[in-house]
């Protein structure tokens, strides 16, 4: 009840678009801090928004969850409240179900996989998923690979997540991922997170290396074992309402802003995936880089739960047989050189 209350006086102060004259202004919210390679990446948009429209189209940014969570700011897209959000995809699938194959386990098999997945008609259809809950993907940001970082031991197998109460997103995907390891998937708001490790509510979690140094949760977890499970991107949406006040004009500078500010993200996310990874080693984080095999096995039936969906098994079909271009041999090399 008091969640609905405050989305409701939150409704009421908040309008996600709000027009003068011909100029228009678009709120976004989101809850990575400044510092974030993602966070940056927004920040690139709404200068480019300003930029190609001579200022007629602005981007107010909210970071840090000033507005809400992840959970929160979809509900307020959803109202139109808020023009746009980022969300990790783990998030969106309690939205639009059909998102939740992005959150599998080793469902990419490199960067440059998910690239091709994400930047094709896979991605597209995922993208208008959301369109019936009142919003539409804007683009995927690159959010790295997640893996475990623990308080107490190092993960160097999927046992020794054994009794570990290990945080997750609000995704049911995650959770079985977690449980299938044999930990104790544990939920809980990324903004309360630094407490519940401090506390031992929970005992570790996962995350990508920018995000587990932004966050400064190497202060308290010592161990960082890149075994890489998933690779669920982030999602910049629209509220659907917003979207439709936009007159042709305004849509295609909204676009072309994204399509910059998504090229400016790939490359500053893989720098800052290096620079955290040196950062928090530096401080003392023992980074580990385990055999994936059996973390692989261990969640390969993961998969075959799906069988049964048609809804969502072809998606996943058609993900792994999305070519991975670190896989196509150079035609142009020479057999005889190899």
């Amino acid at each position: 009840m008091k969640r609905l209350i405050l989305l409701g006086i939150m409704a009421g102060i908040c309008m996600g678009c709000h027009q003068i004259r011909d100029r228009r202004s678009l709120k976004l919210a989101h809850g990575l801090d400044t510092q974030h390679p993602v966070h940056l990446a927004m920040v690139k948009f709404a200068e480019t928004c300003d930029e190609i429209s001579n200022g007629k189209l602005k981007v107010d940014i909210y970071p840090s969850q000033q507005l809400g969570t992840e959970r929160e700011t979809l509900e307020l897209l959803q109202l139109g409240s808020i023009a746009i959000t980022k969300v990790s995809a783990g998030v969106l699938e309690n939205f639009a179900p059909s998102t939740q194959v992005l959150g599998l386990p080793y469902v990419f098999k490199s960067r440059a996989h998910q690239y091709a997945v994400l930047d094709g008609p896979v991605g597209d259809s995922l993208l208008m998923a959301p369109v019936e809950y009142k919003m539409r993907g804007l683009c995927f940001f690159d959010a790295g690979f997640r893996s475990f970082y623990t308080k107490e031991r190092p993960v160097n197998r999927p046992q020794d997540l054994d009794g570990l109460k290990i945080r997750v997103m609000e995704s049911q995907t995650a959770k079985d991922m977690v449980n299938g390891l044999g930990g104790s998937a544990t939920p809980m708001a990324w903004g309360e997170l630094y407490s519940g490790l401090q506390q031992g509510i929970v005992d570790g979690a996962e995350n990508n290396p920018p995000s587990f140094h932004s966050s400064g949760h190497y202060e308290i977890c010592k161990y960082y074992t890149l075994n890489e499970h998933t690779a669920v991107p982030d999602v910049l949406l629209m509220s659907t309402i917003i979207w439709e006040q936009l007159n042709d004009q305004e849509q295609a500078w909204v676009n072309e802003a994204i399509d910059i500010a998504l090229a400016y993200q790939r490359i500053a996310w893989v720098e800052a995936e290096q620079e955290a990874l040196e950062a928090v080693q530096a401080a003392g984080v023992e980074v580990i880089r385990p055999d994936k095999q059996p973390f692989m096995e261990e969640l390969a039936d993961m998969f075959e739960k799906f069988q049964d969906r048609p809804d969502l098994y072809p998606t996943i079909q058609a993900i792994l047989a999305t070519p991975d271009p670190t896989q196509i041999p150079d035609s142009t090399s020479n057999p005889s050189e190899s």
